[in-house]
């Protein structure tokens, strides 16, 4: 007999308490039926709340009785984080960080979504590259495709086939698309972390996987020069024994660390500004 989804999600939740590995969105997934949405009508941010140097995402879901029965909404990840869980009738959005994006959506049972490469319910599950000053809008529904696709997408690509796909701006400003939806709150009930900037989030997260993928390919680089014999390392016992052998990856890696290191002192640079101008700080 193949285990229901509830005996998954407890084995899951079995295997996390072991792992520390865990997807979930336990007391913010909850659904229209239980929680509709109530927030304003739609309509698209100020220019002046969004850095044209970033990109901005729209998520939306049109109405559905389907979407209005649920008692969870599924959970929507930004570079495998959780931001928000998307209801019926809903819109939200977010400013990230230009450059590729990983988007996925998982559906919960009692808040549980799966552990590291393991998923209770997978809906979607993409790549989107986005650039400076652009905005992208995200349809998710499971029972209608959008009126056209794409243009610049590859019908084979994950967003042109899924229940989450990315339109055009005609598309989603189409009488009963995003127009007829309704600002995503964040409330007790439901809350998320979403209609703000994550950019630093993305940031962050492309320097930890830049710098996972540099060590794994610094680590080939040594097997492939030491398999050519032309690898040698330094001795740790005595400083004059030679200089180990010069390595591409590791000049990736200081270049990489110095891009990031920029980034911080950006960061801490516009945190200065922003104390002064409200005050918070003080010379003496």
């Amino acid at each position: 007999m193949k285990p229901s989804l509830l005996a998954k999600a407890a084995m899951a939740l079995s295997f996390t308490l072991l792992s520390g590995c865990l997807y979930q969105s336990i007391g913010k997934s909850t659904g229209a039926f239980l929680h509709p949405v109530s927030g304003h009508n739609f309509v698209h941010i100020g220019n002046d709340e969004w850095s044209r140097s970033n990109a901005l995402l729209y998520f939306y879901r049109t109405h559905s009785q389907w979407a209005a029965d649920e008692i969870e909404a599924p959970s929507v990840y930004i570079d495998d984080s959780h931001y928000f869980n998307i209801r019926d009738n809903s819109f939200t959005w977010l400013e990230v960080s230009p450059g590729e994006r990983h988007i996925a959506i998982r559906r919960p049972l009692l808040g549980l979504e799966g552990m590291g490469g393991f998923s209770l319910s997978l809906i979607a599950d993409a790549n989107l590259m986005v650039e400076p000053g652009k905005v992208y809008y995200l349809r998710y529904n499971e029972l209608s495709e959008p009126e056209t696709p794409h243009p610049d997408l590859d019908p084979e690509h994950p967003l042109a086939t899924g229940d989450l796909q990315l339109v055009t701006r005609e598309v989603a400003m189409a009488f009963d698309e995003i127009v007829s939806t309704r600002f995503l709150n964040s409330d007790l009930l439901a809350p998320n972390h979403a209609a703000t900037s994550i950019v630093e989030d993305n940031q962050d997260a492309a320097y930890e996987r830049d710098m996972a993928r540099l060590d794994e390919e610094r680590e080939e680089e040594i097997e492939r020069l030491t398999a050519e014999g032309r690898y040698q390392e330094s001795p740790w016992y005595w400083p004059f024994g030679g200089e180990a052998t010069p390595l591409e990856t590791d000049r990736k890696i200081r270049e990489r660390e110095n891009a990031y290191a920029m980034i911080e002192r950006e960061r801490e640079r516009q945190q200065e500004l922003a104390d002064q101008a409200s005050g918070g700080w003080w010379p003496f």
